[in-house]
């Protein structure tokens, strides 16, 4: 019998999302082959849905020594458009442009974003241009997790190399405050190799992620689900024999 809370929740749920979830067994984990499969048969969106991973980490994210973040080139690409600026000046916003940068600029650039405009996704700065826009634009592009960052690569000499793996597939992962990652591995379009080459690529960089504080058991979970799809959890003994 179902608990209120249960059937409160039911109710909210549309009546293809409802018909798609029975298609999952609560009672099992599913191998990562079986459960990509699943995630494409179980979206009830009409537009092509983006396939997420979420992984629950063995980490306590308030001690410096149990962060984690990285990035990620997921070999088929995310299946979006990605718009990326580029902070740079000379020789370097020469290269950023002929990388395929969608905007490139200095302090024009930065005085467009204090004035308003946010029309990106990602951004990238040439090391001289910290100062810049660590002073102006920390406030800004720091919450909605724009800012260039020597860690996630996003702050390099080498910008034509960082916005070509940008618009090729990179993606960033960052576990939050409770210790989970929530990470776009394609789209319910890709075929099932694609999903798992990039879900292999993933759970690899996660891996090699872990922090030299972490204790026990490291990656506790895993469910991967559709954009407004039901989740599907993962078996991890056969998830972890997907890292390198």
């Amino acid at each position: 019998m179902a608990l209120p809370g249960e059937q409160t929740m039911a109710r909210k749920r549309g009546k293809k999302y409802l018909e798609v979830a029975k298609l999952i067994d609560r009672a099992r984990a599913y191998r990562p082959d079986e459960a990509l499969k699943l995630v494409k048969e179980t979206s009830p969106t009409r537009f092509d849905a983006t396939v997420e991973a979420h992984m629950r980490l063995g980490i306590d994210p308030r001690h410096a020594d149990q962060q984690v973040r990285g990035t990620v080139v997921l070999p088929a690409g995310t299946g979006r458009q990605v718009r990326v600026v580029a902070f740079a000046q000379g020789d370097q916003a020469r290269a950023a442009e002929a990388a395929g940068a969608d905007r490139v600029g200095a302090e024009e650039l930065v005085n467009e974003i204090q004035g308003g405009w946010l029309d990106f996704d990602a951004a990238v700065a040439a090391p001289d241009m910290v100062p810049l826009i660590s002073r102006t634009l920390g406030r800004v592009l720091g919450p909605r997790g724009l800012m260039p960052n020597a860690r996630t690569g996003t702050v390099t000499p080498d910008l034509g190399r960082a916005i070509r793996e940008i618009k090729g597939g990179r993606v960033e992962f960052r576990a939050d405050r409770a210790g989970l990652l929530h990470v776009p591995i394609g789209k319910v379009s890709f075929n099932e190799q694609q999903l798992m080459d990039n879900f292999r690529a993933l759970v690899s960089a996660v891996v090699a992620a872990r922090p030299s504080g972490a204790k026990g058991q490291y990656v506790q979970t895993v469910t991967l689900a559709s954009t407004m799809g039901p989740g599907i959890p993962l078996d991890l003994p056969a998830t972890n024999t997907l890292a390198a």
